[in-house]
């Protein structure tokens, strides 16, 4: 690990034990696809102790560390808040993207790891937050490029996600990760390597640098700055012998 990854790991250890020692739930920032990949392999070390991650939703990929001294009887309370961003005339309002709601918010001067997830609908959007960043977001977040809008604090029973997701169907020689990976974002495999061993290619939130790596069904593959998709499974081969495959390429 580099030294920073190192660093990230003795925070990790240093929760874990905060968590024991004082018996309550200590929790993180929140952290990316790299860095839950380093909490995932340090849970090892702290196995006196309850761990696990929680981005707001299900499907999260920005997600928190939880420390805990003992399983909780019931559902928790987390320290994440849904904020729903919303314009004030929808009629007038842009076209607004991923980026413009991450760029406007951290305009205010937030770091990265107060956040979570954005996810972007139709004319509104929902941004997970840490809690005690909550009310500052919905009292100063009041324009996205040059749309005004309103913050308002979502309760978790009232949200509800349906994924979107297009369904992508081809032929590869074998599943491969670097044969799947280009068949879901259409581009070659060579252009592809470099992402795999660069570190940049998870399946079910672990790293993996090898590009013959063999997902199984239902394994969800997320690429750093690219996106995800569900390996759904292959069936059956063409005349040519290659593996016909099936992907869900969330959108």
């Amino acid at each position: 690990m580099t030294k920073e990854e190192q660093q990230l790991e003795k925070r990790f250890l240093e929760l874990g034990e905060t968590a024991w020692r004082k018996g309550i739930a200590v929790y993180s920032d929140f952290l990316n696809l790299n860095e839950l990949n380093i909490f995932q392999e340090t849970r090892p070390k702290l196995s006196y102790i309850v761990t696990e991650s929680f981005g707001g939703y299900e499907l999260a990929e920005r997600q928190i560390a939880v420390f805990r001294p003992e399983a909780p009887l019931f559902c928790t309370d987390y320290p994440i808040c849904c904020l729903k961003i919303a314009p004030l005339q929808e009629k007038f309002a842009e076209h607004l993207t991923h980026r413009d709601y991450l760029g406007a918010v951290l305009n205010l001067g937030l770091d990265r790891s107060c956040l979570g997830d954005i996810l972007v609908e139709e004319t509104e959007s929902y941004l997970f937050c840490l809690k005690r960043m909550a009310s500052f977001i919905c009292d100063n977040l009041t324009r996205v490029r040059h749309t005004s809008v309103s913050v308002s604090p979502v309760e978790a029973e009232n949200f509800h996600y349906e994924p979107k997701y297009k369904e992508v169907t081809g032929t590869v020689a074998s599943a491969r990760l670097d044969r799947l990976l280009s068949l879901a974002f259409g581009a070659s495999r060579s252009s592809l390597t470099g992402l795999i061993e660069g570190g940049r290619v998870f399946v079910n939130g672990k790293l993996v640098t090898s590009n013959g790596y063999q997902p199984r069904e239902g394994d969800l593959i997320s690429v750093r700055g690219m996106g995800r998709f569900r390996f759904q499974g292959s069936g059956g081969q063409s005349k040519k012998g290659r593996e016909y495959v099936t992907l869900l390429r969330y959108v």
